[in-house]
């Protein structure tokens, strides 16, 4: 086993400059319970050179429509939600959307998990960008059991935190379990998340053990270090260079995949902030994004074939 700690080539910002205090503000709100008016209230009165805070903060809100990179009448795949049990996660009953490739399979499966607010249509779009590369693909919505992702990730943020987050972690798993079984799955697993669905990777990495091949999380959170031992899925550790919060976490991590000789590579792309894949904000980082995406899908390929 190898484990190898790589730097993406030097990345240029993003054209639109947007001042670190809004940035920071940004995350708190993404990742507390800060509403939208209280985080558009708060970033007005940041003095900033050559725009309004409430004008950068407006331009961080997600746009959706403007990001799909594969419509759901692509040719090359075939989408369709689907409901299936889940015994002992937050109802018992979840609903995710299965994207196919139209070409013959069976295919690998792919989990794709969500962020901090349910199956927004950034991860619907995932999924399908896997099932065009020939992917089997299911994103669940951890928040199906309580009617599901609200149309805003402002709700959806608040819905999913109220949610037992054990619970919540078994209905991933039980969806896991779901796509590796499905007849058109060659029953080979990987699972990919971003923000809390990468730290859902690396949980499921270590209570999945032989059930899971290959794990992609980006800006996750770690997994619990006494439990890394139990990891047998290869890694591929996406992190972004302005990103305390997660990359505090990773030194203990890196020890602890070193000590159990976990399969495991770690990138780390240059001016780059967390959730820089997302193409649906200023955080986005295109260069960044699509190298991590070519890689992503390579690892998927080799250790899932």
């Amino acid at each position: 086993m190898t484990a190898s700690t790589q730097q993406a080539n030097h990345i240029e910002p993003t054209e639109l400059e947007i001042d670190e205090q809004i940035y920071d503000l940004y995350d708190e709100y993404c990742h507390s319970e800060m509403t939208r008016r209280e985080f558009l209230d708060r970033a007005s009165t940041i003095a900033v050179v050559g725009a309004s805070g409430l004008a950068m903060a407006q331009a961080l809100l997600p746009r959706y429509a403007s990001a799909q990179m594969i419509s759901f009448t692509d040719k090359r795949i075939k989408a369709t939600y689907i409901d299936y049990d889940s015994p002992g996660g937050t109802s018992g009953e979840m609903r995710g959307y299965l994207v196919q490739p139209t070409s013959d399979g069976p295919h690998p499966a792919v989990l794709v998990i969500h962020e901090n607010r349910g199956l927004n249509p950034y991860i619907e779009d995932v999924a399908r960008r896997f099932a065009a590369e020939g992917f089997l693909a299911l994103a669940p919505d951890g928040l199906s059991p309580v009617g599901g992702y609200p149309g805003n990730d402002d709700d959806g943020k608040v819905l999913q935190k109220s949610l037992d987050q054990t619970k919540l972690k078994q209905d991933m798993q039980n969806s896991a379990a779901l796509v590796k079984s499905h007849s058109a799955s060659t029953g080979k697993l990987g699972a990919v998340g971003f923000c809390w669905g990468g730290g859902t990777v690396n949980h499921l990495a270590v209570t999945m053990g032989s059930d899971l091949s290959a794990g992609v999380p980006y800006y996750g959170a770690a997994a619990k270090t006494d439990a890394v031992a139990n990891i047998k899925a290869s890694l591929m550790i996406q992190s972004a260079e302005d990103d305390k919060r997660i990359n505090a976490m990773w030194p203990d991590f890196e020890t602890a995949l070193k000590a159990a000789n976990i399969d495991y590579e770690r990138h780390l792309y240059p001016n780059t902030r967390h959730g820089f894949h997302n193409n649906s904000t200023p955080r986005y980082n295109e260069e960044a994004a699509k190298l991590s995406w070519e890689r992503t899908v390579s690892f998927f390929k080799d250790r899932l074939a």
